[in-house]
Parts: C-alpha cells; sequence; structure tokens
C-alpha cells in the first residue's frame, strides 16, 4: 500500500467560483469547501484523487 502525502487541504488561497461553483483555485465544489473540515479522510480520498487527476494538485508519494 502506497501512502500519499498530502497538505489538509486543496485550498491554495485563489478562491473563485466558477458559474458552476467550482473554485478556480483549488477544484472542489462549494458544498465540498464547506464542509472540508467535517469531512473523514475516507470520504476526502476521491475528492483528492479527482483534483489530481485534472492537474489541481501534484500527486506527492
Amino acid at each position: 500500500m502506497t501512502i500519499v502525502s498530502r497538505p489538509l487541504s486543496p485550498c491554495i488561497q485563489h478562491c473563485q467560483l466558477d458559474p458552476a461553483n467550482t473554485c478556480q483555485g483549488c477544484g472542489r465544489t462549494l458544498d465540498e469547501i464547506a464542509y472540508w473540515s467535517q469531512m473523514t479522510e475516507a470520504e476526502k480520498a476521491p475528492v483528492w484523487e479527482r483534483l489530481e487527476a485534472k492537474g489541481y494538485i501534484a500527486s506527492r508519494g
């Protein structure tokens, strides 16, 4: 099993929502941003994977 090192949040302090309510800085939806601190690591995992796949976050491992 590979352990992936990630920051606590994907936020890069470049917050601007597009018309679909997705942040142009980090790629999260407005709901994901709002509930991030309450989400479990298991709930965050698919979000991280989507953001990495779309190039918002560089994978580290």
